[in-house]
């Protein structure tokens, strides 16, 4: 009798303590994830899977040229293998991998929220759709067991710093969510030094994809060094599982400029942003209204030169992103761990 008593409290005592463990971790509590058909063959399968955002879709980029740079890019990752997650949350429920038709009504839609990582339980309760910025994105794509994520460019410190103390989520969300995030850098209308020392302070690493300084969006570079450099996709995928092994929580930021003949003179676009901040400050928009804002002024002051440039930077950062998928899920054991969220 003493012996099973002793196995029943014993027992209970390891379920307890796991328990606390995996809530330390945040992983106690699994999210309620619509994953698409394609999502769902590729998990099961142990494919390569490229998690993608949608505010660039929703936000950053008219209509219909959204809908098709976001067909085209989906297209593209199934080429080379990949399957193409392209994240947004829909009448309340996280969606990872979109149809056709939820593709379309993120792209067209005037009433899709920019939900960041914050935003996701309200979301949840009210059944709002939204599409989801690189906070909310890579929390998402980290809790459904993906691992590589593209974007354009991440958000960072704002230029009215002095002012208002805008600094964006994506750089508290990067710091604690493991995951591969390629961008060229952060956008153009950033304080990008101050953005850049805000990366190292949160001890996020930012590696140049092919390059020794960190993009500026728009211009290749922004003139400012980083640390570390590697060559190929191969290197990108072993320098992250070791990134791992050292039980770093963080993304590690893989920085891809944007293809050469499709920048835009660095002079050009600082006078630009600066004519448009100023116009966001004389009409008071501020906070997530000011990127959208910001952006579609410099597609109107650029004759749709920065749109052009917008989408050679993402298609490239989503090819980059693609390959590193692949290397990765060559060599990836992580996919059984017991907080990946099961199909």
């Amino acid at each position: 009798m003493f012996f099973i008593v002793k196995f029943y409290i014993v027992r209970t005592i390891r379920l307890v303590l796991n328990t606390y463990f995996f809530r330390s971790l945040g992983l106690f509590f699994l999210m309620d994830i619509v994953f698409s058909k394609e999502i769902k063959k590729h998990k099961k399968a142990g494919y390569p899977i490229l998690a993608l955002e949608s505010t660039i879709l929703a936000h950053g980029m008219p209509f219909p040229e959204n809908y098709a740079f976001a067909k085209r890019v989906e297209k593209n990752c199934r080429k080379k293998g990949v399957a193409p997650a392209t994240i947004a949350v829909i009448n309340g429920r996280f969606h990872v991998g979109l149809n056709q038709m939820e593709l379309k009504r993120v792209c067209q839609s005037k009433n899709i929220l920019k939900l960041s990582k914050r935003d996701l339980p309200f979301a949840l309760s009210e059944k709002q759709s939204g599409a989801t910025t690189v906070s909310a994105t890579i929390w998402i794509a980290y809790k459904a067991g993906l691992l590589v994520f593209s974007t354009g460019g991440i958000g960072g410190v704002h230029r009215v710093l002095d002012n208002n103390l805008d600094i964006s989520q994506d750089l508290v969300s990067l710091s604690e969510t493991p995951v591969i995030t390629v961008s060229s850098g952060a956008k153009s209308i950033l304080d990008l030094p101050k953005t850049v020392e805000s990366l190292e302070a949160l001890g996020i690493p930012v590696v140049g994809y092919k390059t020794s300084f960190f993009p500026a969006f728009y211009t290749s570079s922004s003139g400012i060094k980083v640390p570390n450099t590697i060559k190929t996709a191969k290197q990108a995928s072993l320098l992250f599982l070791n990134h791992l092994k050292v039980g770093l929580k963080s993304s590690l930021l893989i920085v891809n400029p944007i293809p050469k003949k499709k920048e835009i003179p660095k002079e050009e676009i600082d006078i630009l942003v600066n004519d448009s901040l100023s116009k966001a400050i004389e009409n008071n928009i501020k906070g997530k209204d000011l990127t959208p804002f910001l952006l579609k002024k410099i597609v109107q002051k650029t004759d749709g030169r920065s749109l052009s440039a917008n989408i050679a930077l993402a298609e490239s950062n989503i090819d980059v992103g693609a390959k590193i998928a692949r290397q990765l899920y060559k060599r990836d054991n992580l996919s059984s761990n017991t907080f990946r969220n099961i199909v």
